[in-house]
């Protein structure tokens, strides 16, 4: 039986859709539930907080080339009108 014991994903061949937002000067990464594009205007969970960020570019990825832990991530709540 294999397992990781980091917590990871080993594999289960889906491909994510990912957005780096920037959030007040800071870029974070979120799942893509919404189909923003690049120069989009979106809604983001930080902390307990909703915030305005621009998605500055986007990646289809596995679990295993995801920029940052599928288990840990969060999805951007809304696309924003332009």
């Amino acid at each position: 039986m294999i397992h990781s014991l980091s917590g990871g994903v080993i594999s289960d061949g889906n491909v994510y859709d990912f957005a780096k937002v920037r959030v007040e000067g800071v870029p974070r990464w979120y799942l893509n539930g919404c189909g923003a594009k690049e120069g989009d205007r979106v809604l983001v969970p930080v902390g307990y907080e909703s915030r305005e960020g621009v998605v500055e570019r986007v990646e289809a990825c596995t679990a295993q080339t995801a920029p940052c832990s599928l288990k840990r991530t969060a999805q951007i709540s809304a696309v924003l009108e332009k």
